[in-house]
């Protein structure tokens, strides 16, 4: 924990990767991305958003995501991860801190995401009640290295600064 004059500051990093599959919607950040295929998971496999999930938790040691929603739970099958982190952001502020900003890459060949990016820090501030530029998307390709090269998965990473509520 770091003190920064009255100030409590917590930094957590997530990483999440799903395997591209056909017949499956492609969801990123809450938005649905038309593409040939979509990402296979046990929930809508959202990787952005799993990412801030488990960056958030991180921050405050209170697991991943699997502790929260776990894959063996059939409650959890096609859920909604913008409802999913809604509840983590929830969790968050009852253990007494904001997200202060997040910070996030999504590693991706295909399809272009540029043009969704604005649609997706919109949708993740208004579910973390944050302003839009507290929250931050990039996009960037794996150069045709590795499983996300090959166009088999997508992966995103996040990192996200929560600073304690004052008292």
């Amino acid at each position: 924990m770091t003190d920064i004059g009255d100030m409590t500051i917590r930094i957590g990093n997530g990483y999440d990767i799903h395997q591209l599959v056909p017949q499956r919607p492609l969801i990123l950040g809450g938005v649905t991305i038309p593409h040939d295929r979509g990402l296979l998971g046990h929930s809508d496999a959202d990787v952005l958003t799993h990412a801030i999930m488990d960056a958030m938790l991180g921050a405050l040691s209170l697991g991943d995501i699997g502790r929260y929603f776990p894959p063996s739970e059939p409650q959890w099958a096609g859920a909604n991860s913008l409802d999913l982190l809604a509840q983590v952001g929830q969790l968050i502020q009852q253990q007494g801190w904001r997200v202060g900003n997040l910070d996030t890459v999504i590693v991706a060949e295909r399809p272009k995401l540029k043009p969704h990016i604005e649609t997706m820090r919109s949708h993740l501030a208004t579910v973390l009640h944050l302003q839009v530029n507290q929250v931050g998307i990039k996009a960037t390709t794996n150069e045709g290295l590795g499983p996300v090269g090959r166009q088999e998965g997508i992966a995103a990473y996040a990192v996200a600064l929560l600073w304690a509520i004052p008292r």
